[in-house]
């Protein structure tokens, strides 16, 4: 790589000179991207290391409700740049006692990580394959049609996508590499939240994502989960207070059944479809999502204890979509402060 000055290297990650050089949306060669992201000229933006997760590390669904990934910060002319990176890769995920399947995954995880940004921010994505087929991300939302994530990003090769974050709601990314529903289906896909530009009210947000898993390549889903395994939930219950309200992020991802419901157990809850909206369309304890659709749910619980919540098809939810929140009461939570 030539040796050029800070501000030099940095032009060269500007989305008008990857596109006048062809490598927004189409790849560039992985090593040497690779090596501009990580040179010395850009030490100072404090970007995370990239690391290769274990089998264990993907089972950590516990880790996954709360976690939010805001992006490494940036000030670019003036206005916030968040800058991600992704990596695609493949994983062995133990489905059972009996049963492991092999995934495709996003910095070594099912889902991806949750990536959050504010609405007229910038995001910048920084996308690496190492997943040995070709594969791409595309974002829901509103962006150029270079920004689209339709094109192949070849084994090995990288790409950044680069665009405006909005408007404000839940949104996802996957993979849209045909055929879509294999890629999706074995884990290339996460959730893009975009926040209003005032704050909503204070909350224990959790995020919920819906997946399954078709293990025999029949298009038919043999096992289901939250948030990456089968009833994890259920084995795990989350932890939540009495009386705190909890914002729910919940995404279906399910792919090769048509819709699937939600439904909470001895409690309604309001809903604010695609989290476009800062009141709520109405209230209810069972809500029906189609493939890729998702929602804000809020409630409280107002009584101490163990509460179900899975979709309403029994089917689906014996299959591993099954989970407990474990209502903390006001007088352990005081004891706990």
């Amino acid at each position: 790589m030539p040796n050029n000055s800070v501000l030099e290297q940095e032009k060269l990650l500007s989305r008008r000179n990857l596109l006048m050089l062809g490598l927004a949306g189409t790849g560039v060669a992985g090593a040497a991207l690779w090596q501009i992201l990580n040179s010395r000229s850009l030490s100072r933006v404090k970007v995370p290391p990239m690391e290769t997760q274990t089998t264990s590390d993907l089972a950590t669904p516990s880790k996954m409700v709360r976690e939010f990934d805001y992006g490494t910060l940036k000030r670019e002319n003036g206005r916030v740049v968040r800058e991600f990176r992704l990596t695609a890769g493949t994983s062995p995920i133990q489905l059972n006692s009996a049963v492991s399947f092999n995934i495709w995954d996003l910095n070594g995880r099912i889902p991806g990580p949750t990536l959050r940004a504010k609405q007229g921010d910038r995001v910048r994505v920084l996308f690496f394959n190492q997943a040995g087929h070709s594969h791409s991300l595309h974002f829901h939302g509103v962006h150029p049609s270079e920004m689209d994530g339709v094109r192949p990003v070849r084994h090995g090769t990288a790409v950044i996508y680069e665009f405006d974050a909005e408007p404000y709601g839940v949104h996802l990314y996957h993979c849209h590499i045909e055929p879509v529903t294999r890629h999706v289906a074995k884990g290339l896909y996460g959730m893009f939240i975009v926040d209003p530009p005032s704050p909503r009210p204070p909350a224990d947000e959790i995020v919920l994502i819906m997946a399954g898993y078709d293990v025999n390549d029949d298009n038919r889903n043999e096992y289901y989960a939250f948030n990456g395994l089968p009833n994890y939930y259920k084995d795990n219950p989350i932890r939540i207070y009495q009386n705190q309200l909890i914002r729910l992020y919940v995404l279906n991802i399910i792919e090769f059944d048509p819709a699937v419901t939600f439904h909470l157990h001895a409690n309604f809850f309001k809903v604010f479809p695609t989290g476009m909206t800062l009141k709520p369309s109405h209230e209810s304890d069972v809500i029906t999502m189609g493939t890729a659709e998702r929602h804000i749910l809020e409630f409280s619980f107002r009584y101490p204890g163990m509460y179900m919540f899975h979709p309403h098809q029994d089917a689906i939810a014996a299959e591993g979509c099954m989970g407990m929140f474990d209502v903390i009461s006001d007088s352990d939570k005081k004891m706990t402060a």
